[in-house]
């Protein structure tokens, strides 16, 4: 059995947050998911609430101490990401955006990664797709298909999550599994276009 390595970003400014709850549901489906694909797996966490200052001083001065330096590398070095973050006027917060700022502009080219976001209502579901994935996708990383999104609502008593949540943990994080242990079809939908029928068989198809 070999072992692959999660690091999981962690956007939430309070302690405890939704956003870290809604990501250690997710490190554990995708712990587990990974384990019934035969994979072990060791998870690294980044508190990016902890950094915050550090982050500041890398922006003015260009360079980051050891303590973001070693939460980079975490990041940077993984097979797979978990990158989650609550939502602020329909956007990632600053201090989301800011860390995915100071890596270098290659550092997650080819990374599997798993979205996710909290909010206070469901209006602001819709950042996943408009604002996490294109800033991924400029990153060059692999974002899975499905993203996770919660909502207050989302969450049942004593820090449970309803029927719909808990499914698209699951299923996020089986995608997640699936690319970092590199079963085919796991990241994306087969492209139809990747093996064109050529002009001339066309042609004598149709005569």
């Amino acid at each position: 059995m070999s072992t692959r390595t999660l690091a999981v970003v962690s956007g939430g400014l309070s302690n405890p947050s939704s956003t870290r709850l809604l990501a250690d549901r997710l490190t554990a489906a995708a712990v587990q998911a990974l384990r019934d694909r035969g994979e072990d797996a060791t998870v690294e966490t980044v508190e990016l609430r902890e950094h915050a200052r550090d982050l500041a001083d890398n922006l003015l001065t260009g360079f980051p101490n050891q303590s973001l330096r070693t939460a980079i590398e975490t990041v940077t070095g993984a097979d797979g990401l978990i990158a989650v973050t609550p939502i602020f006027s329909a956007s990632y917060s600053g201090l989301f955006k800011t860390f995915f700022d100071v890596l270098e502009k290659d550092a997650l080219t080819g990374k599997a990664v798993l979205l996710a976001a909290t909010a206070g209502t469901a209006r602001h579901s819709l950042a996943l797709d408009h604002a996490m994935r294109p800033l991924f996708s400029y990153l060059r990383a692999v974002a899975v298909p499905t993203g996770v999104f919660a909502a207050s609502e989302d969450w049942a008593g004593g820090g449970g999550v309803d029927r719909a949540l808990a499914d698209r943990i699951r299923r996020a994080a089986g995608e997640l599994a699936d690319v970092v242990a590199g079963r085919p079809g796991g990241s994306r939908p087969a492209d139809p276009f990747a093996d064109p029928t050529p002009f001339e068989e066309l042609l004598q198809g149709g005569s």
